[in-house]
């Protein structure tokens, strides 16, 4: 009876919970029965840039924009737009980016990068060097004889360089010879093994080293070029990625691992983890998390692709699980991070479902540009006459006078290649011409003949100007105006393929609700 009353509580309180949260967030609408909450309509509305309070008016015509939006998302699942392996891949990628800021704790791994950014403006690391190298290879298994018979050959090179006066080789044709790199490069802080860092650092430009060993092998460094540090908010996220690959983990992730052992209660099994320590592999449970028990059976699958020492690769085990669980929990957790990749997912189906609609018939659609230009021929005159012909710049006047009067006998399609095998077929051309559509202001020798301009200025070696053509008020076929046909009629296939959208759609739009929006 005691257990009866408990769970009759729990549900009785559940259920109050869920009522005020209904009440705290209404359904504003339904679209072909698909509910639409008045915050995620509001946060629409007031991310279109609407100020709070602009106006029945405005939210109305907002109202209808939202509508056609929803539509044509539902459009791009029902042709399965979403289920593309591309689509899906750019969501994951989008969705792998926006999770850096959630699994980290941003403000002590900023705090980490400036203090090595601070470290490195302060000491000779600041900026970064661009660098030549005489570099031998050194396996790590070399012998010492090996090694002190190399050792004693950069040393020879070295002293050779150092020499003063005399024929000293130069170390361009050192590097040729006897390294095995050959390229120079740019060295940054925390791009090279430390040791090889110490001294390009402390070198001036124009500078060569001593031989040094790194585990890369020996070097003879000189120092050509030496920039200053970059800004830090340009070098923030690089040394950031540069702590994470030579340390593991940064500390701001650490601190979130931390923080989230906290939340979901994370227990270390000591008997586990002491019998994995030992044996290197265990049946037991090695922690549990949140509830969840995680043993030796999940960490060998791990640990299988993690190559690394047992305690090492239990320390990134237990990394990887608290993370893929937070992971796991972004959007419950984060409104604002569920929205963005929603909004990520609509933004990609609205351009593929759109192009694939009006877009791309709008371009291809020959046929259909033709009609529409046809029926709307009147909507595509010209505010001023404009003046289809050719411009011809002639040696001559009698060249100038010859070919008008050819060109008058031949169709316009053909007058360029008419000029070239008959005026220009010889090694001296007699005429060179523009053929074209032209406004007031596109050219200066139209504007002097037909449209009364200024004087232009005669072309060197042509000097004699004549033009061809006739003044029309509007284009004679849809390809003289193609790019503004193409923006009319792709706003006519739109206007269509929303109306038969709505046609074939149900909406519902609870008024008092609507009332409430951005006033609650």
């Amino acid at each position: 009876m005691v257990l009866m009353v408990r769970l009759f509580w729990v549900f009785f309180f559940l259920g109050f919970g869920l009522a005020v949260s209904a009440q705290d967030d209404p359904v504003l609408m339904r679209i072909n029965g698909k509910e639409v909450l008045r915050s995620e309509f509001e946060r629409s509305y007031n991310k279109g840039g609407t100020s709070v309070g602009a106006g029945r008016k405005a939210l109305d015509a907002y109202v209808n924009k939202f509508i056609d939006f929803r539509l044509k998302i539902e459009a791009a699942e029902v042709a399965g737009l979403d289920t593309s392996r591309v689509f899906q891949k750019e969501q994951d990628e989008y969705r792998r980016c926006l999770i850096k800021s959630y699994l980290t704790d941003e403000e002590t791994a900023e705090q980490e990068a400036r203090q090595y950014y601070d470290k490195m403006k302060s000491g000779r690391r600041a900026g970064r060097v661009y660098v030549k190298h005489i570099f031998k290879y050194l396996p790590q298994n070399i012998s010492g004889h090996t090694l002190r018979e190399m050792e004693s050959r950069m040393d020879s090179i070295y002293r050779a360089l150092a020499k003063e006066g005399g024929a000293v080789p130069s170390f361009d044709a050192c590097v040729e010879q006897f390294s095995d790199e050959k390229k120079a490069f740019w060295v940054g802080w925390l791009q090279m093994p430390v040791e090889f860092e110490d001294i390009v650092f402390g070198l001036n430009a124009g500078e060569i080293s001593r031989p040094f060993l790194t585990p890369q092998g020996i070097h003879i460094v000189k120092v050509l070029e030496q920039q200053e540090i970059l800004p830090f908010e340009r070098m923030k996220d690089k040394i950031i990625r540069c702590q994470t690959r030579r340390h593991g983990m940064d500390k701001g992730t650490r601190a979130f691992v931390d923080k989230l052992k906290k939340e979901y209660h994370y227990m270390p099994d000591k008997a586990g983890i002491d019998e994995l320590l030992a044996k290197g592999s265990t049946s037991r449970v090695l922690f549990t998390l949140d509830g969840k028990a995680y043993g030796g059976k999940e960490f060998a699958g791990f640990a299988a692709v993690y190559p690394a020492g047992t305690r090492r690769q239990l320390e990134a085990f237990t990394v990887k699980t608290i993370l893929d669980y937070e992971n796991s929990r972004l959007e419950l957790k984060h409104p604002e991070f569920c929205a963005l990749v929603q909004g990520h997912r609509d933004s990609m189906l609205l351009a593929e479902i759109t192009d694939r609609e009006v877009g791309k018939r709008s371009v291809v659609d020959e046929a259909g540009l033709k009609a529409y230009f046809e029926a709307h021929r009147s909507d595509f005159h010209w505010d001023e006459p404009r003046y289809k012909g050719i411009v011809l710049h002639c040696t001559t006047k009698r060249v100038a006078k010859q070919v008008r009067k050819f060109l008058k006998q031949i169709p316009e399609e053909e007058w360029m290649d008419a000029i070239r095998l008959t005026f220009n077929a010889g090694d001296t051309p007699k005429v060179r011409a523009e053929q074209g559509l032209f406004a007031p202001g596109d050219n200066a020798y139209v504007d002097e003949l037909v449209f009364k301009g200024k004087n232009a200025t005669p072309v060197l070696s042509f000097p004699f100007t004549a033009v061809q053509g006739r003044k029309q008020k509007g284009p004679d076929s849809w390809q003289e105006v193609r790019e503004p046909l193409v923006t009319a009629y792709r706003n006519y296939l739109e206007t269509h393929w929303v109306a038969k959208l709505r046609a074939a759609g149900k909406v519902e739009i609870d008024q008092e609700v609507l009332k409430t929006v951005n006033n609650h």
